[in-house]
């Protein structure tokens, strides 16, 4: 079995934190209000798009048709009584580029929500998602 990485974190003040990873990577993670970074349940939903974005670039790689642009946008439901933990998630899914097919695209997608990222199965949540296939936006 592997095991975790440490992560540490500081107070800085109130409920704002500096969270730091054993590579001393950090970030500000914020209860205050206003905040001076993503609160706690936005990180979760952040580490959810992340994980899912890592897997489907290199599984698009993979089928040598990497995406020219690419996105992951994430909005949850929360319960309305304490824990108040994320009941329904919805990730979508949106890029394209040269040779992407929405079949292809929709596959990564699959594979990695349902196979290889962590985070979408260590979630006690209802996940859901879709692609959508688009041109880049002109400069």
């Amino acid at each position: 079995m592997a095991t975790g990485k440490a992560i540490v974190i500081h107070q800085l003040c109130d409920k704002r934190f500096l969270a730091e990873n054993e590579a001393g990577d950090r970030t500000v993670i914020d209860g205050n209000d206003p905040a001076a970074g993503l609160r706690p349940m936005e990180m979760l939903l952040a580490a959810l798009g992340s994980c899912t974005a890592y897997d489907v670039v290199d599984i698009m790689k993979k089928k040598r048709t990497p995406l020219a642009f690419y996105r992951v946008e994430v909005t949850g439901e929360r319960a309305e009584k304490h824990p108040k933990r994320y009941t329904r998630i919805h990730v979508v899914h949106i890029g394209g580029g040269e040779g992407v097919t929405e079949k292809q695209f929709a596959h990564a997608v699959r594979l990695s929500h349902e196979k290889f990222c962590g985070a979408s199965a260590s979630l006690n949540a209802e996940i859901t998602w879709e692609v959508r296939l688009e041109e880049p936006a002109a400069s």
